[in-house]
C-alpha cells in the first residue's frame, strides 16, 4: 500500500546517449538534473539512468542518484522500472528506489521501500514522485 508522498520534483534531461542498437532494440543512457523537495526540505538531484527497449515496445530502466540538500547533507538511491515511449520522444516510468544516507535529515530513508512515477515530456522536461510503499 501506498504511505505518504515523500518527494516531487521537476527538472530537465540532458542529451541521450546510444550505447547499442540492433535487430531487437535499443540500449540508451540518459542523465537528468532536477530538484523539488523531499520530506518538505529543497534538494538538488542528480540522475544517471540506462534504458532498454524491450520487444513489446515497452522500456526498461536501471539507475542511480545524488541527492543533495540544501544543508550540504547527501542520500544516494539505485532504483529500476519498467515504462512505455510517447509521442515526440516523451517517456513515462513506474518503478521503486531504495535510498542509502548517513544525513540526520533524511535518516529515515535508510528503512523504507519507496515507488516512484517518472515522466519525461517531449521537450526533456520531467516531473518525479515518490511515495514511501508500506
Amino acid at each position: 500500500m501506498l504511505g505518504e508522498m515523500i518527494s516531487e520534483s521537476h527538472g530537465k534531461r540532458a542529451p541521450r546517449k546510444v550505447l547499442a542498437t540492433g535487430a531487437s532494440g535499443f540500449k540508451v543512457e540518459v542523465s537528468f538534473e532536477d530538484g523539488g523537495k523531499i520530506y518538505g526540505h529543497d534538494f538538488t538531484q542528480f540522475v544517471t539512468y540506462t534504458a532498454e527497449s524491450r520487444p513489446d515496445g515497452s522500456v526498461y530502466g536501471d539507475g542511480q542518484g545524488v541527492l543533495l540538500l540544501q544543508n550540504g547533507e547527501i542520500a544516494t538511491w539505485k532504483g529500476s522500472g519498467v515504462g512505455v515511449v510517447k509521442a515526440g520522444g516523451a517517456v513515462s516510468y513506474r518503478g521503486a528506489v531504495y535510498y542509502s544516507t548517513a544525513s540526520p535529515t533524511l535518516s529515515r530513508l535508510n528503512t523504507i521501500a519507496c515507488v516512484f512515477e517518472f515522466e519525461v515530456d517531449a521537450a526533456g522536461n520531467t516531473h518525479s514522485k515518490t511515495w514511501e510503499w508500506k
